[in-house]
């Protein structure tokens, strides 16, 4: 049986926006606050909420805000 990436659960423009970002972990994708992310053409909402639950079961997370 194949493992899932967690990238397999979310939309093919999500997964080619991310690609392009030069994002293809979990662990390059902590590099990023989620406001970045929202921002790349093809992320949406449901993309954010699949990625951040995939963080979340790796005990990771994206960058804080800097504020």
């Amino acid at each position: 049986m194949k493992a899932v990436h967690p990238f397999d659960k979310i939309g093919k423009p999500a997964k080619r926006a991310l690609a392009n970002a030069g994002i293809h972990t979990l662990e390059e994708l902590t590099r990023l606050r989620e406001a970045e992310l929202l921002q790349l053409h093809g992320v949406g909402k449901k993309a954010l909420q699949i990625l951040k639950a995939a963080l979340n079961d790796h005990n990771l997370s994206f960058a804080q805000s800097e504020s």
